[in-house]
């Protein structure tokens, strides 16, 4: 009989929409070996393939079950630096533990939380883990971008003995990492001293550096020996409907940087004011739109409202972060698309919603929303949010002539994520578009082995 799997204690609703604490509180020592003890060992090991940056999973389970979670983080360290982050944030339900052979008769082993488990417990011991890096090759590579891409890039050219600088253009590394996901689901000190052990690989960090302004691509491809595109996807999408200009209506970029990165959420100890509202509405069904909403809470809102075009089973957050805005007391309109934000006082006061209903499937796989005609109700809010996606920031590539870029504004690249550029590569959400950080991590380290062959390449040519 396939043992259940280990529950992990989380705070209480009622006290967390409180504060900016950690919800998940992960498991403990017993609770980590048990729910490791779990695991099947498999030969094949299948979960391995579907991680993007093909950790050891059986490996780093083994070390926790027999109790040795500093082995187990030096597992997981061989191919990935950032555990702690990716233990919190990763969607491994639809990765590695999809994949887990105990799915086919129970719950898959919880990859996610172990991997939390053993990178928590090497940082509560003062452990670095091993960083065996190689002896220097005297070549020098830039990364541009600091978040999950840039980081596990940079980390992994380092290994290879490369001398490399991240340049960043916001104040703080770590790019969404540190923008975009709220304390509660990722606190910042977890990123930064992930960060900061790239310090032991000798990575060096430059930051309010913008790439287009400080210095152009071409002059970076000049001193460098390869340059790593690492920028995401930060330019902010909007529906375009009237009344959007008005105040009282972000986008999620504006909304979760403001209160992640430039601590409005702790006004007026930090002078960085943002709309505390009455009733806020967020537009969007995916990770951001619930961390956009669960933001909103904690600022004080009394009634959130998630305002969603298609149904839940097509929401592409993840099932844990919707059952925790549910359990928080997050209303969630579904088959619901805004047509209109309504001014009261010259400031947003509401937003005119239609109904709709589901046709057939896009290009997504999802049944396309249809509008019901005639079908609209109107829903009071001084504060809306438009987490509806974001797109190719256009500031680098304007400035880089010959950065072949699609249809769409992301970068172009081949299979080994080069550019058009000689010695230049790109990775994640500037290229693919939003995605995963584990999926981000997984273009950093392909763009690290092309960019070692290339100079490498160039230094024996």
């Amino acid at each position: 009989m396939v043992k259940e799997r280990v529950p992990s204690r989380s705070q209480d609703a009622s006290e967390r929409i409180g504060n900016f604490g950690e919800v998940a509180l992960g498991y403990d020592e017993a609770e980590a070996a048990s729910e490791a003890s779990r695991c099947l060992l498999c030969k094949k090991k299948p979960c391995v393939a579907g991680c993007p940056v093909g950790v050891d999973i059986p490996g780093f389970v083994a070390e926790v079950a027999g109790g040795e979670a500093l082995k187990g983080a030096a597992v997981i360290k061989e191919t990935n630096l950032l555990p702690g982050i990716c233990g919190r944030v990763c969607p491994q339900e639809t990765q590695c533990e999809v994949l887990c052979t105990l799915a086919k008769k129970g719950d898959p082993l919880a990859i996610g939380r172990l991997e939390r488990f053993v990178a928590d417990r090497e940082a509560a011991a003062g452990a670095a883990g091993s960083l065996v890096r190689a002896e220097p090759t005297g070549m020098r590579a830039a990364i541009v971008g600091s978040g999950p891409a840039g980081l596990t890039a940079a980390a992994e050219l380092a290994r290879m003995g490369h001398e490399v600088v991240i340049l960043e253009a916001l104040h703080a590394p770590g790019g969404v990492l540190t923008y975009g996901i709220p304390e509660f689901r990722l606190p910042q000190a977890v990123v930064e001293r992930e960060v900061h052990g790239l310090g032991a690989l000798g990575v060096r960090l430059v930051l309010d550096f913008v790439v287009g302004r400080t210095a152009t691509l071409g002059e970076l491809a000049e001193e460098y020996g390869s340059v790593f595109i690492a920028t995401g996807a930060g330019l902010p999408m909007f529906m375009d409907i009237p009344g959007e200009n008005l105040n009282g209506v972000y986008s999620a970029n504006e909304f979760l940087t403001r209160s992640n990165l430039m601590h409005a959420r702790d006004f007026p100890q930090y002078d960085t004011p943002v709309k505390h509202a009455r009733h806020a509405v967020v537009v969007g069904g995916g990770n951001v739109a619930m961390d956009s909403a669960r933001t909103a809470l904690r600022l004080g809102a009394e009634r959130v409202s998630i305002v969603y075009r298609r149904s839940r089973v097509e929401m592409p957050a993840r099932e844990e972060e919707i059952e925790h805005g549910e359990e928080e007391g997050i209303i969630f309109y579904m088959l619901t698309n805004p047509v209109e934000v309504l001014a009261v006082q010259g400031r947003c006061g509401a937003v005119r919603c239609q109904r709709m209903e589901l046709g057939e499937p896009d290009d997504s796989g999802r049944r396309r929303p249809v509008p019901i005609e005639g079908d609209y109700f109107i829903l009071e809010t001084d504060l809306l949010v438009m987490a509806i996606g974001t797109r190719a920031n256009p500031l680098l590539a304007s400035g880089t002539p010959g950065l072949e870029l699609d249809r769409r504004g992301y970068i172009k690249v081949g299979e080994d994520l080069s550019t058009s550029l000689p010695g230049v590569y790109a990775g994640g959400d500037i290229v693919t578009g939003s995605a995963t950080v584990i999926e981000a991590m997984g273009a950093g380290k392909l763009a690290a082995g092309s960019m070692d062959s290339y100079m490498k390449a160039g230094a024996t040519g």
